[in-house]
């Protein structure tokens, strides 16, 4: 029996269940549609790698991220120049190029020219028709073409050396007294100038005698 001025209860057990609710049952079909996908796309891009173009190694914007680094949108004209292969012509040999981007530090320059170098030594041009009539200068013979396709990345981003490293305590290391040698420079530099200053007053007083 419910007594006083009280709320009278209400369980609200007939929501639509199926439209507030979003399931995930066709995951596995979707896995396979994609992998078929991807099988299509390869396919199509035949002989050319399945990954898509090369990109150059770039470092992620700002204070927070610069330390990392990732594929950028393509390669800036400086360092087709220094490989020296023109835009156009990367265009169709499956190098990314992209005129925006310039260059504003030495190791990543060398970093991406030496990839460039690296891309261009495996690289394997089919000509565009068959027939050996068709077989323009640069272009690969027949026995140098292979029937397979490089699936993987065609260069993987470089490997990142590990931020720990171990080694092996000695005495020496156990031994040395981190605190009193800070002290000593701390002092050495404190009366680095008080010193040379009576240093050449002593010299003086002993020129004027």
């Amino acid at each position: 029996m419910v007594k006083h001025n009280n709320v009278v209860p209400n369980q609200h057990f007939h929501k639509k269940w199926e439209r507030r609710t979003k399931t995930w049952f066709q995951q596995p079909l979707q896995k396979k549609i994609r992998r078929e996908k991807r099988k299509e796309k390869a396919a199509a891009a035949f002989p050319r790698p399945s990954q898509g173009s090369l990109r150059p190694v770039v470092h992620c914007p700002t204070q927070k991220y610069n330390t990392k680094v990732r594929y950028g949108r393509g390669f800036s004209l400086d360092e087709l120049k220094e490989c020296k292969v023109s835009p156009k012509y990367a265009a169709t040999v499956g190098i990314t190029v992209d005129h925006r981007r310039t260059n504003k530090s030495v190791d990543s320059m060398t970093a991406n020219v030496e990839r460039l170098k690296e891309y261009l030594g495996r690289l394997v041009v089919f000509p565009k028709k068959s027939g050996s009539k068709n077989v323009k200068k640069g272009d690969a013979t027949k026995a140098e073409r292979s029937e397979e396709q490089l699936t993987k990345e065609i260069i993987p981003l470089p490997t990142k050396a590990a931020a720990l490293s171990f080694t092996q305590v000695t005495d020496e290391m156990t031994s040395f007294n981190a605190h009193s040698t800070l002290r000593i420079a701390r002092n050495e530099k404190k009366m680095e100038g008080k010193r040379k200053k009576a240093a050449s007053d002593k010299k003086a007083a002993a020129d004027a005698k």
